[in-house]
């Protein structure tokens, strides 16, 4: 198996996607960084480069599908990728909440859309090459609505879904598609959430877990008693982590809100 050399990381100037990019960054190591921050997606690919990474960077919004189509393109056309990380995403307004009209279709644009217009394009430079892996990033909180974040939650269902049927589709062409759902992750995201975070992980820590080589042997359009048993076992303990959350808020005299009870 053959480690990845030209790895493409969206949403890379904060949380999740600069840690990635610290993580992956070292000698030969190719990085394509986009995000939206043009000040601190420098200072991250610089720090790449002094790990002897070299590294391009863009100025992109996920949400734009022809630039970022070309962007991919582009990159590819000079150094065939080997990994595309689908990690931007948003989670709500300032106070974290993403509640209301505006906030529900800017949600649904980047986390949805803005993985589409990723993976597509990756998809089909990788295709003709007959190898490569994806990794799309969704949530645990993908696996249950939850009222404090019904639109994240959504979006990062609908990606999960898409992602492992993907998986089966592409997986006799060649091509890896990995569907990541972490937990809480200390980022910018997070930073406003006004609600307990149980288990919250830094950035680096969680980074360890995502796609460092590829799988020897992709199971093909088959459900295994595994499968099914981690997604029980997903749901089962997605209510308990809710409800010890609410437990330490309550303590700390924050409260979620009263329909909690009815996921719980």
């Amino acid at each position: 198996m053959k480690t990845h050399k030209s790895i493409l990381i969206t949403g890379a100037s904060s949380g999740l996607g600069t840690a990635l990019a610290f993580a992956y960054a070292r000698e030969g190591i190719f990085l394509a960084l986009c995000g939206r921050n043009a000040d601190r997606l420098e200072a991250i690919a610089e720090q790449c480069r002094e790990k002897g990474a070299r590294v391009d960077t863009e100025i992109l919004d996920v949400t734009d599908e022809t630039s970022v189509s070309s962007w991919i393109q582009q990159i590819d056309s000079k150094t065939a990728l080997d990994l595309v990380i689908a990690n931007a995403g948003i989670a709500g307004g300032d106070d974290g909440a993403g509640f209301g009209p505006a906030a529900t279709r800017k949600i649904f644009r980047t986390n949805i859309e803005g993985v589409v217009n990723t993976v597509i394009p990756a998809l089909e430079v990788m295709e003709v090459r007959g190898t490569g892996q994806i990794a799309i990033v969704s949530s645990l909180a993908s696996f249950r609505g939850f009222p404090g974040t019904p639109a994240y939650a959504a979006s990062k269902a609908a990606v999960r879904v898409w992602g492992e049927g993907l998986r089966g589709r592409y997986a006799p062409k060649g091509i890896k598609i990995s569907v990541i759902c972490p937990g809480f992750v200390e980022s910018r995201m997070t930073a406003n959430n006004p609600f307990p975070m149980p288990l919250l992980m830094t950035g680096e820590k969680a980074a360890r877990h995502y796609p460092s080589r590829p799988r020897k042997k992709y199971r093909q359009n088959r459900i295994s008693l595994a499968d099914v048993f981690c997604c029980l076992a997903v749901r089962r303990v997605a209510p308990s982590i809710v409800r010890q959350a609410d437990a330490q808020g309550r303590r700390k005299g924050i409260t979620f809100p009263a329909t909690l009870n009815l996921y719980c």
